[in-house]
């Protein structure tokens, strides 16, 4: 029987496997790549790279396949004396990158970034008062970030610091709330969710557990300020007009929501959607919701598993525009099973058509717990396409719809090794294609007008950035208690719901821990 090929990894220090990994599998998404600290070499790899951190330098060996040949070797990163640690990691991934750069002709959009939240970086620069040439020149020198991506990220930064400047830091938090059930599970999704049908008689149970760790979280936090909600899942709607309004005139009676900037549901599914479910939520005073198709070409909906139409999307966005939504998002995948650059401009031909407020464009990730690992395994990773021509497409589309690109975030394993861009409508001054300017003092009152009458989605910016406690109610939930110095900490609720509600009292005490000063 023929042994499995794969790329293997030795290292002999531990603590740098997850960024080696993320990197070296970016270079190779067809293969399976294993990091092993301390291995020996073994000849049943299809590639090998060795790692040899000392004292004073970091080494690199490559050998190709059985054959034990070294196709480059003794190549090595300086690392001199007292130097700290995130600047050790930062030069051996360069080595990697360069040497694999070289070895497979490849150049990443990305360089060596691998983390989740490239815009951290210009963020915190644009806070020390650098100027952009310098953090542009500081991301392509230290990360080979490309040009095209630098200014992305800089330009979003930009953005994100005008809209978050405004927010309550220290006295104030945002609340997340989880409804964990959708109509089906699609073939991408990884996250905590339950299908419906198989929960409708026990949602009551499911919204008194809710109830009672909002009421903790309403007497904890009541003299703090909330400037934003977000209800997610799964799929909030897929609760009924009468349970949505039971949840909602709950969070309307328990928190003062006269400083609300922002109260999002992610109505997602089309197949949720219903007249009175958005007449609900109008009511109770969501201001932004999402309608998202992921695509627009039958085929690829019905393969993925999302059981709705291209048709039910067209109406169900039509109802939230005749109910008085203004503030409407949409989300698409790109690199979703066999999808051409063809279907991609027919997507954004008809996202266009129905013109939404913002925009949310996701290169498709493949998570390890989704059924889209195990179709990959079967199929083949090359009928997931996603190029600079795709993002492209919809970064036209975005333009022409006269939105901006306003936040950023990553994932492991995403297709072609892109981003997550979310793009909205900029406001009064500033149209889609236009990029922000140098912020000096001149410059700011004009990006401060420019935002005004945004669409931008303030609880996502919140979400990437860590500069805001989000406190999260419901099953699979993370809370983020963010300290005045940065620090960070976290609990999470159980998954299950089941034991969401049977344990909701020690999920309290988990806040209560993560909360009391």
């Amino acid at each position: 029987m023929k042994k499995e090929e794969f790329i293997k990894v030795t290292v002999n220090q531990s603590g740098f496997e997850y960024d080696i990994h993320s990197l070296v599998k970016a270079f190779y998404p067809a293969d399976e790549v294993k990091v092993l600290v301390g291995e020996e070499e073994s000849s049943d790899s299809k590639e090998t790279l060795h790692i040899h951190l000392e004292k004073e330098a970091v080494w690199l060996t490559h050998v190709s396949g059985g054959s034990g040949t070294a196709s480059f070797g003794g190549r090595k990163a300086l690392l001199p004396a007292g130097i700290e640690r995130p600047e050790v990691k930062n030069r051996l991934k360069k080595l990697i990158y360069e040497a694999l750069s070289e070895h497979t002709g490849k150049k990443l959009p990305w360089g060596t970034l691998t983390g989740i939240r490239p815009t951290k970086i210009p963020m915190s620069m644009l806070e020390e008062g650098r100027r952009d040439e310098d953090i542009l020149k500081y991301m392509k020198d230290t990360y080979f970030i490309s040009d095209e991506k630098g200014e992305l990220s800089l330009q979003i930064a930009k953005r994100e610091k005008i809209l978050l400047d405004d927010l309550h830091y220290e006295n104030g938090y945002s609340l997340y709330i989880g409804i964990p059930f959708c109509p089906t599970t699609c073939l991408y999704c990884s996250f905590t969710s339950y299908p419906i049908a198989s929960w409708k008689k026990k949602i009551g149970f499911y919204l008194d557990a809710l109830e009672k760790e909002i009421d903790f979280v309403a007497e904890s936090y009541k003299d703090k300020v909330l400037d934003t909600i977000y209800i997610g899942g799964g799929t909030p709607t897929t609760l009924e007009p009468e349970e949505l309004a039971r949840l909602l005139s709950k969070i309307k009676n328990s928190f003062s929501l006269s400083n609300l900037k922002e109260f999002t549901v992610e109505a997602g599914r089309a197949d949720s959607i219903t007249p009175g479910k958005l007449s609900v939520l109008k009511e109770y005073g969501v201001n932004r919701i999402s309608v998202n198709p992921q695509t627009m070409k039958q085929e690829t909906l019905d393969l993925i598993g999302r059981k709705h139409t291209v048709l039910q999307v067209r109406e169900a966005f039509a109802m939230a525009r005749e109910v008085g939504f203004t503030n409407i998002n949409m989300d698409l995948i790109l690199g979703l099973p066999g999808e051409s650059i063809e279907d991609v401009q027919k997507t954004m031909t008809e996202i266009e058509k129905l013109n939404p407020d913002s925009l949310t464009v996701h290169s498709l990730a493949i998570k390890r717990a989704s059924r889209l690992n195990q179709w990959v395994m079967e199929n083949g990773i090359s009928s997931l396409k996603n190029t600079d021509e795709t993002m492209h497409i919809m970064a036209e589309g975005a333009r022409r719809m006269g939105m901006a690109p306003y936040y950023l975030y990553r994932q492991k394993n995403m297709s072609g090794n892109f981003e997550n861009v979310g793009y909205a409508r900029a406001g009064k001054e500033e149209k889609g294609g236009k990029s922000l300017k140098r912020t000096d003092e001149t410059d700011v009152a004009s990006m401060r007008q420019s935002t005004e009458g945004h669409k931008f989605g303030i609880y996502n910016i919140l979400i990437m950035e860590e500069k805001q406690t989000i406190i999260a109610v419901g099953a699979g939930s993370i809370s983020k208690r963010v300290y005045p110095d940065g620090r960070i900490e976290r609990c999470e609720n159980v998954k299950d719901v089941a034991s969401f509600i049977e344990r909701i009292d020690e999920m309290i005490e988990r806040k209560r821990k993560l909360l009391e000063d």
